[in-house]
């Protein structure tokens, strides 16, 4: 009889790892604490590559989850919009290590959801008029202007969810869902970090924030 808790997705971290290579964008879910893949950035952190872009609403703290990836020198860019935890965020873009996107949180939203769906970009009043608004184009509509966000995409996401079925169907605890849906719509490769495994059909179908079809590797939490 084969065993239907073995999925064809599961795969070792250290597998799950091999799959990510120099120069890549890569997509991390979370929101401070909650809902980051802790053991695949951990994983990350150890792995013999660089020139990473890390797209990721933080960038932890100094030498901790994905700081971890900049005190070790394999980021050359960063997307995102709250690097207060880490200080060493402005120290190497001052000092002319790394270069530093500002995206407002709700843009930076949105703009991986437009990702995920095919738009190219949208305009949006966030930010026009201001330092993160030079070099993008700007209209006016009814009287108020917008600049133009570009879609944000990845060539791999690293999330984290609470549960998944056989096929890879995840759902989320509570504010751990945050980025997690949106940023597996928007890359080429997906590695989910997930709690528990259950077989297929254990959901009811109105739990599932991830279909399967967006889920390309599966590592079990340690």
């Amino acid at each position: 009889m084969r065993n239907t808790l073995t999925p064809k997705k599961l795969k070792t971290i250290e597998d799950a790892m091999a799959l990510i290579k120099s120069g890549d964008r890569i997509m991390v879910s979370g929101f401070g604490n909650s809902g980051d893949p802790k053991q695949l950035v951990a994983a990350l952190c150890k792995q013999p590559i660089k020139d990473l872009t890390i797209i990721s609403n933080d960038l932890g703290s100094p030498g901790i989850g994905l700081g971890a990836l900049l005190t070790a020198g394999m980021v050359k860019k960063l997307i995102g919009n709250y690097y207060n935890w880490n200080p060493e965020v402005a120290d190497a873009f001052n000092s002319g290590k790394i270069d530093v996107e500002l995206v407002p949180q709700g843009s930076f939203a949105e703009g991986i959801r437009a990702a995920g769906v095919g738009v190219a970009a949208f305009f949006t009043p966030t930010a026009a008029g201001t330092e993160l608004s030079k070099g993008k184009e700007e209209r006016e509509f009814n009287g108020r202007k917008y600049i133009l966000q570009e879609a944000i995409k990845a060539d791999v996401a690293l999330i984290s969810a609470a549960k998944s079925d056989t096929l890879g169907n995840l759902v989320y605890h509570k504010t751990a869902r945050n980025f997690n849906p949106l940023m597996a719509m928007a890359a080429d490769l997906v590695i989910a970090e997930v709690g528990e495994i259950v077989p297929a059909g254990t959901f009811d179908p109105e739990c599932i924030a991830t279909p399967h079809i967006f889920v390309d590797v599966l590592v079990q939490r340690g």
